[in-house]
Parts: structure tokens; sequence; C-alpha cells
């Protein structure tokens, strides 16, 4: 039965948590009791749907992460419902969806209510810069007027300023009522864009989300969030932009790429933002099948760094006890010159012996031991460590492909030890290389890749970078 709602007073609060939401029915819970989320759902509020779904094919489905794997269900004795009950594997990491739970989300009409948003970036965009932020502007304003959204790749080099390049569509997505999500597979991209968006748009809530933020649930018309926490949204986003969208674990993980789909409306407009596309991508594109913009070179004009190749031995089964002569004489160089290195591994059961071999191998170059550092995903100390490398109280910071992109360092020079390995694609090395030469004051950057024999990958990221810096196209002509 139907309650009446003209007699129903809903929550305000809760209709904030649960607007463009989909959240497990625990979760609402511990903020309102279950007779209020009930008294709700009976308003006709609130719709609820089933933990689990099947597919044509009888599959059982996760309402969450859309996962059909069999092996990735698993069961448990539920102390909820008393039986033994199923349970998605795959999405875990988010709070555990169980058979005998439901999904609840604020029932909207969809109506966007234009506004001013106040603009506070004042910058100067190169000419390409310029062309690519109407060009995404004019893709929004197409949303707006109701003839539909679509795909959109922007495809632009490592140091292009493509955060900036976003503003304007930004702006004009806001501007039109519409919520914004910008996501990306990394924490430390989240942790990167969310400032400096919330710089621009003073006046605009804005959000980051990312395992372990302080806020699981905030309110906000702007969202910064990594694709994992898109899984909480439900056809919300009239505008979804996701960056870096061939980096891991975004490109190999289904369920992510479920979520953002689930996150978006249904004629949203979502826009790929990247220096590598994948190869499907890049054929799309230039089959005309996906509209793009590209922007081959960085904002400051000069070219991209271009990797040297230097061999350097069976680093491996000597790492332990001695460095590779050739990479301790680079970094005694880049030391010397008092520039902040990255040193790339392969593996994270690598840094801790590496780390040691350096700090002995470099005790006279170093200010002090704890000017050495390494950092990995699963590092606590994450995001301490990389602002200490931006302050330069860390000098050199060996990190995996965890840091290949997203964070700028001005005038780091980057090298990767064990470029051989299946890890450094063509993508992962271009990405790397991109770390270098950023800041306009210091263009050129030192990019070299220590190896224990050539691979087709580092081939063809230096081909990838040579051509990027082959192309012309006119950067130094600012705008007004």
């Amino acid at each position: 039965m139907t309650r009446d709602t003209s007699v129903f007073t809903p929550d305000a609060a809760l209709q904030r948590l649960l607007t463009g939401r989909k959240l497990l029915d625990a979760e609402v819970c511990r903020k309102v009791t279950r007779e209020e989320l009930n008294a709700h759902i009976d308003a006709g509020l609130v719709q609820v749907s089933p933990a689990f779904e099947r597919n044509a094919a009888g599959k059982r489905i996760c309402g969450r992460c859309g996962n059909a794997e069999a092996r990735l269900f698993g069961s448990y004795p539920c102390a909820h419902c008393g039986k033994e009950c199923r349970y998605c594997r795959a999405c875990i990491m988010m709070g555990r969806v169980s058979e005998c739970a439901q999904f609840v989300g604020w029932i909207t009409e969809g109506v966007y209510q234009p506004r001013s948003v106040l603009l506070a970036w004042e910058g100067t965009l190169t000419a390409a810069q310029a062309r690519a932020a109407r060009k995404l502007a004019a893709e929004v304003e197409r949303l707006a007027s109701g003839a539909g959204g679509g795909e959109f790749l922007v495809w632009a080099v490592c140091g292009a300023g493509k955060t900036e390049m976003l503003f304007q569509a930004v702006r004009e997505a806001l501007a039109s009522g519409f919520p914004v999500m910008i996501a990306t597979p990394r924490t430390d991209v989240v942790l990167e864009l969310a400032p400096r968006f919330a710089a621009a748009f003073p006046d605009t809530a804005t959000a980051a989300l990312y395992g372990g933020a302080d806020e699981r649930f905030p309110q906000a018309e702007l969202v910064i969030c990594t694709t994992h926490q898109a899984m909480r949204y439900r056809r919300h986003f009239p505008v979804c932009i996701i960056d870096e969208v061939d980096a891991f674990p975004f490109s190999a993980d289904e369920k992510l790429t479920h979520a953002v789909s689930e996150a978006a409306t249904a004629d949203a407009l979502t826009v790929y933002v990247t220096a590598t596309p994948p190869r499907v991508m890049q054929q799309a594109a230039a089959r005309g099948r996906l509209p793009h913009i590209r922007i081959p070179r960085r904002y400051h004009g000069h070219d991209l760094p271009v990797p040297t190749l230097c061999w350097a031995g069976d680093w491996h089964k000597r790492l332990r006890a001695r460095v590779p002569p050739p990479l301790l004489r680079w970094l005694r160089t880049q030391l010397a010159a008092g520039r902040p290195v990255f040193l790339f591994l392969p593996r994270v059961a690598l840094l801790d012996d590496a780390a040691a071999a350096l700090v002995r191998a470099l005790a006279a170059d170093l200010p002090s031991p704890d000017a050495l550092d390494h950092v990995h995903a699963a590092d606590p100390g994450r995001t301490d460590k990389v602002a200490r490398f931006r302050s330069g109280a860390i000098r050199l910071l060996l990190t995996t492909t965890i840091l290949e992109r997203g964070v700028t360092v001005p005038g780091v020079q980057v090298a990767v030890l064990g470029a051989e390995d299946a890890i450094f694609t063509e993508s992962a090395l271009v990405q790397i290389a991109g770390r270098a030469g950023r800041n306009p004051a210091d263009p050129a950057g030192d990019v070299i890749f220590f190896h224990h024999g050539r691979t087709a990958e580092m081939a063809r990221a230096v081909r990838h970078i040579k051509a990027m810096n082959a192309e012309t196209v006119e950067m130094n002509t600012h705008l007004d």
C-alpha cells in the first residue's frame, strides 16, 4: 500500500544522501532507522533493487559491480537472514553485497536548474589548448540543448595541460545544472586534481572520493573520484570525464567500466582523457567513429624528452649487493645538480633491496638517508611521501608504475631500472617519460631506460614520443 505523500514529510538529510546514489540498505541504516527508510520507500520516494539479479542466460549478476562470474561469488552464514547467504567477492573492497541485501536510491525527475558558475582560474591557454577547450565545451552545449551526449576523446601528450582544457567544459556543464564526475583509476591523481578544481570553481561544492577518504557520502556538484567510487552512483551524471582511461586497474577491470556506465545518465556525454589511448580507441578515432581532438605538444611548446636506452647487465641478480654502475653514475650526476629523481622498478618486492643498496652507494651524495625513500600502492605513507618528494625533502624516490601518471614534480629526472620487464608496456613507458620536462623553466628533462635487453615495447615508446614531437601544431601562440 502506497503512503499518502501529501501528509508525509521527507527527511531532507536522507534525500541528500540518496540522490544519485545506489547504496546498500545496511549502509543507509547507519544514518537513519530501518523504519524511517521503509516509510520513504512506502511513500514512493526511495526505489529498491535486489542485490543480485539474473541475466538472460540465468547467471547471477551483482547489482553493484555487474560481476557474473560464479567463481567470484562466495557464501557465509548470514546473521541478518539466518541462512547461508551468497555474496559478491569482486567488489568486496567496497563493502559486502549479500544476497539478502537491497540497494536503495532516491527517485528523481532528472530536472536540472541552470545557474551562474564562477570559474576563478585566470591562466592563459595556448592556441591548441583553447581549440580543445572550445570543442569540449561545444559537446556539453550540444548535450544541454537536448541533442544527446555520446563519447569524445581528448588525446593529449603528457604535460599538454589537460586539466586546464577541461575547465571551460566543466563550467558549461555546471552552469546547465549538470552534476559532473571526473573519474580516474588512481588515488594519487584524485589527490592531485581535487585541489585544482576546487580552486578553479570556488562557489561549487566539490568532493574527492577515494578509498580511505575522510567523508564517504559528501554532497557535491563536482565529484572527483577513483573509478571504484563510481559504484556508489546510479544514473546521476550527465557529464562523465574519465582521466587516464588506459591506466590500470580501469583498463583491465570490466567492473570499473560497468561502474562508470551505471553512474552516467542514459544520454550522458563521456569524455576520455589520456596521452596513450588503447589501440581500439586509436583505431576508432582514425576511422571517424570516435570524435576526438589531438594535442601532440606540451603547453610550453617544447619537445617531449626522448628516452635514452642503456644496458645495465643482469641487474636483478646483483641488486642486493651492487647497484648497476651505469645507473649509479647517472644518479650521482642528477643528485649533484640538485635535481629530484624518480626511479621506477618493475615490482614492489624489489624496492627494499634497491633502496638499501642505493643508500649505501649514495651515502656521500645524499644529504641524509631520509632523502631517499620508496613508495608503492599499498604503502600507508604514500600520500605523505609524494608530498615530501614534491617539497624537496626526498631527493630520490623509488616507486612502481603506481606513480607513472598524474603526479607532477617540477624539475624531476626519470629513470627506469628493468625496463625490459613485461609490466613496462609502451603506454607505461610513455607515461613514465612524461613525468620529465613538464616545467617550462626546465623543459628538457632526462629520461633513461636501464635494461637487460631491449624490447619491442621500449622501441614503440621511443617511436611514439618521437612521432608526437614531429607533429606540427601551433602551440606558442597565446590567446587573450
